[in-house]
């Protein structure tokens, strides 16, 4: 019976954390998903290992975790993010005194290649913009989507969930509740701000005369409801394909990359655009700095007259 309550015990503390980051810290499903998965599998090795409880786990059996998912076939960031989970876990769990130190100290996360995003010059950026027709209360409003996500760097997320109040068209800024319901404003340029005016005096009404009273979404549908990111994921591909850019190469995300590498290279400082972003940590907005660099480098191998040529592997 003692066993069977240890076990109880270990994954009680994994639903007390699951509940913790959903309630308490807001954090979205599909990572509450991702964390209940991990620690699922976490679970399972310190069963089969002996461990019983959380107070138990030493730095020997997290370094048996690596490995056990290793062994599962998953990739090196999967392992990572594991160790982030359960690093996060035992955080939440030592608020509480449960236990006096840090088993994950000196076990190293498996390193993994970060992928540069995808990205859209700035003279594609601008053709996706224009190729928007404005004569109609959906293409002002899709125009707007487009110019605030591109002077903004909103994610999608927080684009479609932008609400009246959040907007404060005198001083140019607009309020967003990011992830775990962080706030930050966020400033707009003077081209997103005048369609913005536009869509908010005239296309809003027109589209908000099928809405429900208490309906403040900023941006709605056809039918008077809140948009959603589905909606806005398929308008972006139909305008990037009137555009003449392959739908492929464009989403809502890329054209936050798009707002984060131009600024960059436009000399803006990376606390700024961490700030912008809503990054929690720098590193994360640093990736923007070696795209800045990879961006820079086919300029030069496309327009210097010697860029494009290779060593030939002969010295001159």
């Amino acid at each position: 019976m003692a066993k069977a309550t240890k076990c109880h015990a270990l994954e009680k503390a994994i639903d007390e954390f699951l509940t913790h980051a959903s309630i308490e810290r807001g954090l979205l499903p599909h990572t509450i998903e991702a964390y209940g998965r991990d620690l699922a599998r976490l679970m399972e090795y310190l069963k089969g290992a002996g461990v019983r409880s959380l107070r138990a786990v030493r730095r020997e059996h997290l370094v048996g975790f690596t490995r056990f998912l290793d062994r599962k076939g998953l990739g090196p960031r999967s392992r990572a993010r594991a160790l982030v989970s359960v690093r996060r876990l035992l955080r939440h769990q030592g608020i509480f005194g449960t236990t006096e130190d840090d088993p994950l100290e000196g076990v190293s996360s498996p390193s993994f290649d970060t992928p540069l995003p995808r990205l859209l010059r700035p003279d594609e950026t601008n053709s996706l913009i224009e190729a928007v027709d404005t004569s109609t209360p959906i293409g002002l409003r899709d125009r707007c989507m487009l110019e605030v996500l591109y002077g903004s760097g909103l994610r999608v997320s927080e684009l479609v969930g932008l609400r009246l109040g959040s907007v404060d068209r005198r001083s140019g800024v607009i309020r967003v509740f990011g992830k775990g319901r962080k706030e930050r404003i966020v400033p707009l340029g003077v081209p997103a701000l005048e369609v913005l005016d536009h869509y908010l005096e005239t296309a809003r009404p027109a589209l908000a005369k099928r809405s429900s009273p208490d309906c403040d979404a900023v941006y709605l549908t056809r039918r008077g409801r809140a948009m959603t990111r589905q909606n806005f994921f398929l308008r972006i591909r139909k305008i990037a394909r009137v555009a003449g850019i392959g739908s492929d190469r464009v989403s809502p995300h890329v054209l936050r990359h798009a707002f984060a590498t131009d600024l960059l290279e436009g000399g803006a400082d990376l606390r700024a655009v961490q700030s912008m972003l809503g990054h929690a940590g720098l590193a994360t907005t640093e990736i923007y700095t070696h795209v800045s660099r990879s961006r820079l480098r086919q300029t030069v191998e496309r327009r210097h007259p010697r860029g494009g040529q290779r060593p030939s592997g002969r010295r001159p």
